[in-house]
């Protein structure tokens, strides 16, 4: 048996790299056959393994697979992103280019990917499309810099999750060359929520003047008093 030929030897994989190798082959076979043990099984077999242990490693079938690509997925975003040199870049810049390393990783697989957003917005999946969308806007934000403990912490992933979710609809179905579409898409939804912050230091000034004045008049009349 020649090199090339040679199965290779997962007898002593752990069970993550396990799944990664299946689920990358299983990938290839999602558009035709579904989220489940049909893909899962035939992406066993294209590495040399059997029916049991794609079972193994995906028990739950669909909702097994899904998390783990996801899971997958925001790793190898990570790692990209943590070998670029986003301190040099804006803020909005990094987010957009977070958002645009994550599709463009996941471009060759947007029909399975399209399966797995139908999957998800079933309502007894919400539970499951919510937490795996606030663990990728979280990471994005952590690979950005983000150092938030406050409230804002969680308004600025409310606000990733938003553009990231459009932004992802939009690509699905994104004919345009090199999804140039798509990215400008993106540029005009963190434009609009860039917007928010300017919004809400507007409002508190116009908010803040009647307290003020308010205090000003108590203090006054407290002195005239006095």
């Amino acid at each position: 048996m020649t090199a090339k030929s040679k199965k290779p030897d997962f007898a002593k994989a752990d069970p993550a790299a396990l799944r990664d190798a299946i689920l990358d082959a299983a990938i290839t076979h999602v558009p035709f056959d579904g989220w489940g043990r049909e893909a899962a099984i035939r992406g066993a077999e294209d590495i040399g393994l059997d029916a049991a242990a794609a079972m193994r490693a995906f028990p739950d079938g669909a909702r097994d697979m899904i998390v783990w690509h996801l899971r997958q997925a925001d790793s190898r975003m990570a790692e990209t992103l943590a070998g670029m040199d986003l301190a040099s870049m804006k803020i909005r810049e990094r987010i957009a280019t977070a958002v645009r390393v994550r599709l463009e990783q996941n471009a060759p697989h947007r029909e399975a990917i399209r399966k797995a957003m139908a999957f998800l917005a079933l309502p007894q999946n919400a539970p499951m499309a919510a937490q795996a969308l606030y663990r990728t806007v979280d990471e994005m934000w952590y690979q950005a810099g983000d150092t938030a403990t406050d409230w804002n912490f969680y308004s600025k992933r409310a606000l990733l999750a938003g553009v990231y979710s459009s932004t992802v609809l939009f690509w699905l179905n994104d004919k345009s060359e090199g999804f140039a579409d798509t990215w400008a898409f993106l540029d005009r939804r963190i434009a609009d929520v860039m917007k928010v912050p300017k919004m809400k230091s507007r409002l508190a000034t116009v908010l803040g003047y009647p307290l003020r004045r308010a205090k000003a008049f108590k203090h006054y009349g407290a002195r005239a008093n006095g």
